[in-house]
């Protein structure tokens, strides 16, 4: 699950407590080239405002004039249904192009009133601890339960309940909080990363935290920060500091943890030298030096800090996608991950 969909229900939630009436739907199944994949979610206000997608605009228009008309049905800023239904778009070719659907694609949702924010609220506090949550959905009484999810977990629809799965957004962790490590953060959180950033050198820290909103600090030595942040598959840690002082035992740490990726800034001289160093100073096998990237990022012929930084999130989000992949692939084939 996108960490855009825990911001959908961030904005239900609060649509919610601020009076309005709100209605959830959800693409249960796809047919052809679906623009948005099984699970993807959308929130509809009773005034037609919208929080997410689950066609990339092609039937958007018809959905919300369909809900919006539900609401005005029953008056009062009550939803017309008060239990999940089944929509269904693109069924024949006429109408997968009346609603711009490509190659003939087929969407079917699933429809739910929000009536109770009790499970919205406990399943966002869970996930802001980083927890993956399991979400399941009673089709013929709208019930809702919450369970523990197993990573790689994927979203199960079988015509009466409807589990899909709720994870932590994805974060990055910068060591050093230098010109580079702005330009990093700047855009991870166009990525929706959750960033934070160590550098117990306050002339750089203090730079970064005016210069970018919307990161948060976290004050310490780099090592004792992702040793106490405990890292797990949904984390990537970057150390840019290019001082072994301060990279080299974050890295240490890093490389022992769960993070899905850790990256060093610096030449491939440079990372000989350190991967020689951690493996003879600090015992660190092969298999966990193996996991470094180093120099981090792809080799796009990067100069400037923007260019680097967009070959190292480009190399973080290509990692990030391969590893949910197989995670999905091999539970599908029996085996948790």
């Amino acid at each position: 699950m996108e960490s855009l969909d825990l911001r959908v229900l961030g904005d239900a939630l609060n649509w919610q407590s601020a009076g309005h009436a709100v209605t959830l739907v959800t693409v249960v199944q796809t047919w052809g080239s679906a623009p948005r994949p099984p699970g993807a979610l959308l929130a509809v206000r009773d005034d037609g405002v919208v929080s997410g997608s689950v066609s990339g605009g092609c039937v958007e228009d018809d959905l919300i004039a369909r809900i919006k008309a539900g609401f005005k049905s029953v008056g009062g800023g009550m939803p017309a249904l008060d239990k999940p239904a089944m929509i269904a778009y693109g069924v024949s070719k006429e109408e997968a192009t009346r609603f711009g659907l490509p190659c003939g694609g087929t969407l079917r949702l699933v429809q739910e009133p929000l009536l109770d924010t009790t499970w919205v609220a406990q399943l966002l506090a869970r996930t802001a601890d980083h927890q993956l949550v399991a979400r399941t959905l009673t089709l013929a009484t709208g019930a809702v339960q919450l369970s523990d999810a197993v990573r790689g977990q994927s979203m199960h629809f079988d015509g009466s309940t409807l589990t899909t799965v709720f994870g932590p957004k994805w974060r990055l962790l910068l060591i050093g909080a230098g010109q580079l490590s702005q330009a990093v953060a700047q855009m991870a959180l166009m990525l929706d990363f959750e960033v934070l950033v160590c550098d117990p050198r306050e002339e750089y820290a203090a730079t970064l935290a005016t210069g970018v909103p919307g990161i948060r600090r976290v004050e310490g030595m780099p090592d004792d920060v992702v040793r106490e942040l405990v890292p797990d598959a949904h984390t990537a840690i970057v150390a840019l500091t290019h001082d072994p002082k301060l990279d080299d035992m974050a890295l240490l740490e890093a490389l022992q943890s769960s993070a899905f990726y850790v990256g060093a800034l610096g030449s491939r001289r440079n990372q000989d030298a350190r991967k020689e160093r951690l493996a003879k100073h600090f015992d660190l096998s092969a298999e966990e030096l193996v996991r470094l990237h180093g120099p981090v990022g792809l080799a796009l012929g990067a100069k400037t800090p923007a260019e680097i930084a967009i070959s190292i999130m480009a190399e973080i989000v290509q990692v990030k996608n391969v590893v949910a992949a197989a995670a999905a692939t091999t539970t599908a084939g029996g085996a948790l991950i």
